[in-house]
């Protein structure tokens, strides 16, 4: 293989992370129905599993061949979070908005995700302090490279999301009650996880900046 391919390569796999993540926002925001469109549910499992394959992909081939570029560094990270922050979005929106007729004198509106919009925000509100706090620490030379705590929330919510469609697009909770408490137990602790993960991003940079 040529170095130019080499080179091209692995932002080329990058760059279908991001074409990737465009179509499961797509079939995410026409689902509307579980009973006739499951298939929606189910095609956008595999898209996001795909763009999380091409996560691990890209960054291999770029330590493999030693081609780790400027636009890689950029764009891989920028591209993890439009896929995730982005599915987490779309699975606190209105497409996953249910009316509960179960009381028909009290129905009521339920997010069939478990994921609420309240937690969106802070787990948006984390990367944007991690990757500020990332951006001041380089820009006085100081080397700010991701830790453990770091790598295990992108697994988990790698994970959680997809589990989390599974469930939400194939087992009516109403039925299956084990499917909304397993769904509420991982939405939960991938929350918990990734709020913990931002704090030794913090102490890191309070002892980086005060040297």
């Amino acid at each position: 293989m040529s170095t130019a391919i080499k080179q091209a390569l692995p932002n080329l796999i990058t760059m279908t992370r991001l074409v990737l993540a465009v179509a499961f926002f797509v079939l995410l925001a026409c689902y509307r129905d579980p009973d006739t469109q499951r298939w929606l549910i189910n095609t956008s499992i595999v898209l996001f599993l795909l763009g999380v394959t091409t996560d691990f992909l890209d960054g291999y081939l770029a330590r493999k061949w030693a081609v780790v570029s400027v636009f890689g560094r950029v764009m891989d990270p920028l591209c993890d979070k439009i896929l995730i922050l982005g599915a987490l979005i779309m699975l606190a929106g209105p497409g996953f908005v249910r009316l509960d007729l179960s009381n028909p004198l009290e129905p009521h509106r339920i997010l069939t995700s478990g994921i609420q919009p309240w937690m969106v925000v802070l787990i948006l509100f984390r990367e944007m302090l991690v990757t500020g706090l990332r951006s001041l620490a380089e820009s006085r030379g100081i080397a700010f490279s991701a830790v453990l705590s770091g790598k295990v929330k992108m697994v988990l919510q790698s994970a959680v999301i997809p589990i989390v469609l599974l469930l939400v697009g194939n087992f009516d909770p109403r039925d299956h009650q084990w499917s909304a408490i397993t769904r509420d137990v991982l939405v939960w602790s991938m929350v918990v996880v990734t709020v913990i993960s931002g704090l030794p991003y913090v102490f890191r940079a309070r002892l980086l900046l005060k040297a």
